[in-house]
């Protein structure tokens, strides 16, 4: 082991990303048990910094923690020592797992930490620390750094193998597979297999391309029930043990309900009230259990339904559902 780490990450100069790599784990490691002991209200634990009233979420930090060693592994880029830019990437990785602990309150524009929308920040987190790895292993994104850049064939080439690569990983995402898409830049045999195979009955491809094919749709749909089901099942428990289980009912403070009065606002007078999208499989990629009860008639599976409903300024189709 020594042997390896010494030949594949110090000679090949992947220290700092090593330790980027170590930092963004237990960095996101330790905000999870943070955030675990304050919400069940630990009493010898931390509480969350209000000062003032005002809750400054960790993104906050981490946001400044990465912009400064990102400065500090700027300057040191060219002289710098590997010890010394190892310290700045791995203060780099805590920071960058703080902002991506609270993506989805970025992505959302809300607290939505410990609701439904809340695991986003969790796949956000999955993504990186997916990539990060396939990086320190000695995978490239589109595998064709090293190529000879003095010898024109070779870099045609390779601007010709970028674009097939891009190309199927943008068929594949089309095709709802979004991990295989991202890791196929990597690994190109997964975004042939992918491309080929079935698109998922919920995605834009399936949308497009099964409506008038019924054999195709109710082929995509087995296929979910008896292969995605159980994976998502997984993540789902993967993630209540790591994040714990979202609440209910989701209390929000004043300055959030003005907020969600500017993301979404209340329809003009004499204007028709806003249209609220509901699936049968979340955006997310929660399977539920309503698949079992759509077989296909020619309508695709998880088409979303439409209506009309007024809402208070406040409000938001984001909200759980009081019980």
């Amino acid at each position: 082991m020594g042997h390896w780490f010494t030949e594949n990450i110090i000679d090949n100069g992947r220290l700092p990303l090593f330790m980027a790599y170590i930092g963004f784990i237990l960095g996101f490691l330790g905000i999870r048990i943070s955030v675990r002991l304050i919400r069940a209200e630990v009493s010898w634990w931390f509480n969350n910094v209000t000062p003032g009233g005002l809750h400054i979420h960790h993104v906050v930090f981490g946001t400044v923690l990465t912009m400064l060693s990102g400065l500090g592994l700027i300057a040191l880029a060219i002289n710098g020592s590997q010890t010394t830019l190892s310290i700045f990437a791995a203060l780099f990785g805590v920071g960058a797992a703080l902002v991506l602990d609270e993506f989805a309150l970025i992505f959302y524009l809300r607290d939505v930490y410990w609701a439904e929308e809340g695991r986003a920040s969790l796949d956000a987190v999955f993504v990186a620390m997916a990539v990060m790895g396939l990086i320190l292993l000695g995978y490239h994104p589109l595998d064709w750094w090293g190529a000879d850049t003095n010898d024109m064939a070779a870099t045609i080439a390779a601007v010709i193998y970028s674009g097939v690569v891009l190309a199927l990983a943008g068929l594949v995402l089309l095709k709802g597979k979004i991990w295989t898409g991202l890791i196929g830049l990597f690994i190109f045999p997964l975004l042939v297999v992918a491309a080929i195979r079935l698109a998922r009955p919920t995605s834009p491809w399936a949308r497009w391309r099964y409506t008038k094919r019924p054999k195709k749709m109710n082929a995509a749909v087995r296929r979910e029930r008896r292969v995605r089901r159980p994976l998502i099942r997984a993540k789902i428990f993967l993630q209540d043990l790591m994040a714990g289980k979202p609440d209910v009912a989701h209390a929000k403070s004043g300055a959030e309900e003005e907020l969600n009065a500017k993301v979404h606002p209340a329809p003009a007078r004499g204007e028709s009230a806003g249209l609220v999208l509901t699936e049968a499989i979340s955006p997310g990629g929660g399977a539920s259990g309503t698949i079992d009860q759509l077989p296909f008639d020619g309508q695709q599976p998880g088409t979303p339904a439409v209506a009309e409903t007024s809402r208070r300024p406040h409000e938001s189709e984001h909200e759980p559902v009081e019980p």
